[in-house]
């Protein structure tokens, strides 16, 4: 919680008198809200589920992770050595998975925040909005260029990472096979949704078992994976934070053009007016990836990227519509992050199977795998003019929970605007991971 000077009062008398008791409180605050107000706030949610009153809807499933984000990323922006690695992010993701493994929270709670993650799918409008507003919002050049050196750092980082793990899981005593398969593929291949439940899937066909045994031993590499890419992207940041030469600020690629110069949807003032039409493009591609995928294969959120980035490319959007886009963008960015994070630590962070594995050298072998990938990803960027923090941190988006990770992983490091290149990073490397782990397995079984 942060505490702002107390202003003092000036009376009729001349004399200043200092502020009472509430005075004092209300200038302390969580977020943007005085404390008083916000434990208000706080206790009629808490009643409300408690007494099971709570709305099974999106308005409960909001005013639960609102409340939650707001007062766990003040203490993560507070706590000693925390806030310098990511603490926002840790918490905001790690308490609330707490919160259900010790099932403290009452049932309404999870029902209405199912009822909004899940059922809403308000993760993927959350993405949506990222992917088309900093897409549509940065400069065209920074797009293209981005676009087409994206791929180096993440599959040289991919080729370290696979090497690196065999590396250390056959030294901590681990199988070949049981590394490829259940420790190094996991945390590679593009999260939950979109990688390791089909992964099961396969291993389940080629193996024998059903695929519910396979989904519990995957899960624990991807969480492990995430934290640490959540806890290295943070320390990223203070990297680019003391040494500005290897930081972009949220930029990938270094430029000979002077783009500060060039206008942008950055440079537009507020308008309102247009913030819906944002919200309509960011829709309408998700629903062109959505639909174009049962026709070509592709994932969806891989087509929704390669449309925005398509439209961006051939100044197709109109400029009104970029800059509302951009605006939407920055307003979800900056106030439903948090929130959202609380949502994926109650539903997708399941302790309970991170606590059945968990074992010392299996937590070192998956250390080694991400800060790995990290590592090359930096100098790789380095090598090729990109900004190495940022090369370093989409690189470690493929050690991520997919999208959730990628929100995890960029907010920790406070570089919202490489949600696009995060998600061709995840997507796509997840995706030939699960293509090539299911080959590779089929002819080694």
């Amino acid at each position: 919680m942060s505490e702002t000077n107390p202003s003092s009062v000036l009376e009729g008398s001349g004399q200043i008198r200092e502020p009472g008791v509430f005075g004092k409180l209300m200038d302390i605050k969580v977020g943007v809200i005085s404390l008083p107000v916000y434990l208000v706030l706080s206790f009629i949610v808490l009643m409300a589920a408690k007494t099971g009153n709570l709305p099974n809807d999106l308005i409960g499933g909001f005013a639960v992770i609102m409340v939650l984000g707001l007062i766990l990323s003040e203490l993560g922006m507070k706590l000693p050595i925390l806030k310098n690695i990511g603490g926002p992010a840790i918490l905001a993701l790690m308490v609330p998975s707490f919160l259900v493994y010790w099932q403290v929270l009452p049932s309404g709670v999870l029902d209405s925040v199912t009822t909004l993650m899940k059922k809403a799918n308000f993760l993927y409008l959350y993405i949506s909005i990222l992917v088309c507003g900093s897409m549509l919002g940065m400069h065209r050049q920074t797009l293209v260029n981005g676009l087409a050196r994206i791929f180096i750092p993440m599959i040289i980082g991919t080729v370290v990472a696979i090497a690196t793990g065999l590396l250390v899981g056959v030294a901590l005593g681990y199988s070949v096979h049981h590394t490829i398969f259940y420790i190094i593929v996991p945390i590679i291949c593009g999260g939950v949704g979109e990688g390791i439940l089909p992964l099961s899937i396969a291993y389940s066909g080629i193996l024998g078992p059903e695929a519910g045994t396979f989904v519990a031993q995957m899960i624990p590499a991807a969480v492990i994976g995430n934290i640490v890419a959540i806890i290295a992207a943070g320390l990223l940041k203070r990297i680019g934070d003391r040494n500005p030469a290897y930081s972009g600020d949220g930029v990938l690629v270094k430029s000979s053009e002077n783009l500060a110069n060039m206008p942008s949807a950055a440079d537009k003032p507020i308008d309102f007016s247009i913030m819906g039409a944002g919200l309509l493009m960011a829709c309408s591609f998700f629903i062109v990836g959505t639909v174009l995928a049962h026709f070509i294969g592709i994932p969806g959120p891989i087509i929704m990227i390669l449309a925005a980035a398509s439209a961006k490319a051939l100044k197709l959007i109109p400029e009104k519509l970029e800059t509302g886009a951009f605006q939407l963008y920055k307003f979800i960015a900056g106030n439903l992050t948090w929130p959202l994070m609380v949502g994926l630590g109650m539903l997708y962070v399941p302790l309970k199977d991170v606590a059945a594995i968990i074992s010392l050298p299996y937590v070192l072998t998956c250390i080694a795998i991400v800060v790995s990938m990290i590592i090359s990803g930096f100098y790789v960027g380095m090598k090729i003019n990109m900004y190495p923090v940022e090369a370093a941190i989409v690189t470690g988006c493929r050690g991520g929970l997919g999208g959730t990770g990628d929100v995890a992983i960029l907010s920790a490091a406070n570089r919202m605007s490489l949600m696009p290149f995060a998600q061709i990073s995840t997507r796509i490397g997840g995706a030939a991971t699960v293509i090539g782990a299911t080959i590779l397995l089929q002819m080694w079984h």
